[in-house]
């Protein structure tokens, strides 16, 4: 007779896909960081990798605080962002254009995590994990933050329109 499921299961179901997701985000920061053109950007990025880095680590306690090894499981979702970005990285690539695309695949990739720490915050608190709810909102108002500061970046970047799309 299978399993039944339950919200401590789903709980680091979860947990494990979103320690993969940071994982891969301190590998796409650092390779945006290179990419990117304006050095406001190329430091955003650098130190939103850091500061990920410490998140993974953060999310090292939280597996402690439930009693589970830490271990990834392959989030898709992730694997996706970091594809696109790639496809993008190819076709626009030094542009005038490339900056402001590298943001948006940043901040897609900041939604997914905000989605997922958001959620599981909920969760731990409603299992009674007050310890790893506290840390999951650290990183969780971490990742609201560097949002903000990328969509502060792309309305600050300038961009030269080409005369041919002003027509």
């Amino acid at each position: 007779m299978a399993k039944i499921k339950t919200l401590e299961d789903a709980f680091h179901e979860t947990l494990k896909d979103v320690f993969y997701a940071e994982k891969q985000s301190v590998r796409a920061l650092k390779k945006s960081a290179k990419a990117a053109q304006s050095n406001e950007l190329k430091q955003a990025f650098q130190t939103h990798a850091d500061e990920s880095q410490t998140q993974v680590e953060r999310l090292e306690q939280v597996f402690e605080i439930i009693g589970r090894s830490a271990r990834a499981k392959t989030c898709e979702a992730m694997q996706g962002l970091t594809a696109e970005m790639e496809e993008d990285l190819e076709d626009f690539g030094g542009t005038d254009a490339a900056d402001q695309v590298l943001i948006g695949c940043a901040q897609a990739m900041e939604h997914y995590e905000i989605a997922r720490y958001g959620l599981l915050k909920t969760w731990a608190t409603k299992l009674g994990y007050d310890d790893a709810a506290a840390l999951l909102d650290q990183t969780l108002q971490e990742e609201k933050k560097t949002d903000e500061l990328l969509s502060e970046i792309a309305g600050g970047l300038d961009y030269a329109r080409p005369e041919a799309a002003v027509a």
